[in-house]
């Protein structure tokens, strides 16, 4: 199996498995990682998923040995034949966080950033060979890598093809959190869970604001998250659910305060 899946209270962990490739996307495992995603976005079971890969990399990007020995006929049918989705991932609701274990790159750099966020270990690095390789970004590098670092640290990152490290990426936003490596899945499970514990309902209305109201500006993106927010509170709010967490998201909230004090 090119890519694994374990579910676990609620929390799916889907590992990229061709660690002798460095898990470059093969057809195969890119074929292997739909249907697991497909798959698990249908279960009730799963509230989140963690998306990494096995050691010691998280992905070296589209398989160059592959792309190199192909057929240019069978790689210009393939450009020819019309999109099923947009992205690295397919269409999904359930959140997915990336678990960046080591050397992120080129399609691999696509992949982690069609996750919700992405956490990292201190062993993380991150590249765009796209120029370098003269290959042009069809996964979202010019969409995503902008919004997360800014456009001309993007291009900094693209023009050069030189890597940036774990707190680089950090500090530039491109990840949220930089942990030990031994922690890092530990760590992405525990944020699963907590986003898993939420009613799935509301994170996932959440999630389709985010992805359709992030590609809009100005004024048509308040107009539409307000329209979207008066349609949900008209129709769907339960008031219940309010009353009965309000003293609890009171008391989470000083907990996380106070550690944040201490610290």
């Amino acid at each position: 199996m090119l890519v694994l899946v374990e579910v676990d209270d609620r929390v799916a962990t889907v590992t990229l498995n061709r660690p002798e490739a460095r898990n470059a996307i093969s057809g195969e495992l890119h074929r292997e990682l739909e249907d697991a995603v497909i798959e698990l976005d249908g279960r009730d079971d799963v509230g989140c998923m963690v998306l990494t890969g096995a050691d010691p990399a998280f992905c070296a990007g589209m398989d160059m040995k592959s792309l190199a020995t192909e057929l240019r006929s069978v790689q210009q049918n393939r450009q020819s034949t019309p999109l099923r989705y947009v992205g690295m991932l397919p269409p999904h609701d359930t959140p997915i966080i990336a678990a960046i274990n080591g050397p992120t790159v080129t399609g691999g750099l696509e992949l982690a950033m069609c996750c919700d966020f992405m956490i990292a270990s201190e062993r993380a690095r991150f590249a765009d060979t796209h120029a370098r390789v003269g290959a042009m970004p069809g996964g979202g590098m010019t969409i995503r890598l902008p919004q997360l670092v800014g456009i001309d640290r993007a291009r900094r990152m693209s023009f050069t093809g030189d890597y940036i490290d774990a707190e680089t990426a950090r500090d530039w936003g491109l990840v949220v959190e930089v942990v030990a490596h031994d922690s890092l899945l530990p760590r992405a499970r525990e944020l699963a869970a907590t986003v898993a514990a939420v009613p799935a309902e509301n994170v996932r209305e959440l999630r389709r604001m985010y992805d359709e109201i992030g590609a809009l500006a100005g004024p048509e993106a308040w107009l539409t998250e307000s329209a979207w927010s008066r349609k949900w509170m008209a129709e769907r709010f339960d008031q219940s659910r309010l009353t009965s967490e309000r003293e609890r998201i009171v008391a989470r909230g000083r907990a996380q305060s106070s550690g944040l004090d201490g610290e």
